[in-house]
């Protein structure tokens, strides 16, 4: 009988550990799905997104309000994922920390006019892209820059670490750049008239040109020398939760919503709805 017990004892610990273990296992599982988005979304109904505040019509922060195309598609996704409207979270990102905030795991998207390309899909997984942009110049009114072959000798300001800034590096070396943090700094030091343009992609500096206080002083040279294609942000390893973003857009295509983030935004200005092309969204990784 004392044998018996003893065995049992023993057989009930032996169940303890495997059970631990198997625990231990569960416990990473766990980890491993709330480490992706599709997994935080569902346990948490929140999520971080990483957004430009500066960018009119696209990302711009008044007072604790975000606005724009940009958080349109955010809500967009988020509504996709099962989190409402109160469970976003938008945390301002500049171009040269959306790479590390997304590592770093200090938000769990980035939608912020963000290019995607070889050397950032090496360490982020892209959805997308839901919009295509391009390289252009905004100058004074009266400037006579004509495109991007005019800008020799002349001082550019784009900012650190984005796509355009790199492009002027490389492409265009006689024009002598000027970098800052944000968009917004390029555009006063052009109104200030310490730079002689400032280069992003179209749609951003559209937007500068239309503010108020710059109405009739600036232009949109008009002459792109580049594709921009905005993709949507997440970790490299959730190749889940970026197919999960694919199909959202795709739903976005055909059920309205995504003609209405941009007429709601981008729209006001005029310009009307591009047509989101499905059929160019990436493969995620």
């Amino acid at each position: 009988m004392r044998i018996t017990r003893l065995t049992a004892v023993a057989g009930v610990f032996a169940l303890a550990m495997t059970a631990a273990a198997c625990g231990g296992g569960d416990d990473d599982s766990k980890s491993g799905s709330a480490s992706g988005i599709v997994g935080k979304a569902s346990s948490d109904k929140k999520l971080v997104f990483g957004v430009k505040a500066d960018q009119p019509g696209l990302g711009l922060q008044t007072g604790g309000t975000y606005a724009g195309f940009d958080i349109e598609i955010a809500k967009i996704v988020a509504k996709g994922l099962g989190v409402p409207e109160t469970g976003i979270e938008y945390k301002t990102t500049v171009s040269a920390n959306r790479e590390p905030f997304i590592q770093q795991g200090q938000v769990d998207v980035v939608i912020a006019t963000y290019t995607i390309n070889d050397e950032r899909k090496k360490v982020v997984n892209f959805a997308g892209p839901y919009y295509v942009a391009g390289q252009d110049l905004l100058v004074p009114i009266a400037s006579t820059i004509t495109g991007p072959e005019a800008l020799a000798g002349k001082k550019v300001c784009s900012v650190s670490g984005s796509t355009p800034a790199k492009r002027i590096q490389t492409d265009y070396k006689d024009a002598k750049l000027q970098q800052f943090d944000s968009y917004s700094k390029c555009v006063t030091a052009l109104a200030a008239g310490s730079v002689d343009a400032v280069t992003t992609d179209d749609i951003i500096l559209a937007g500068y040109a239309a503010q108020d206080q710059y109405a009739g002083k600036f232009k949109v040279v008009g002459k792109k020398f580049s594709d921009e294609p905005y993709g949507i942000g997440v970790k490299k390893s959730d190749t889940e939760g970026c197919n999960k973003i694919n199909e959202i857009l795709k739903a976005s295509a055909t059920d309205g919503s995504y003609t209405a983030a941009w007429n709601n935004t981008l729209g006001k200005s005029g310009t009307p709805a591009p047509e989101l092309d499905v059929t160019k969204l990436t493969n995620c990784a």
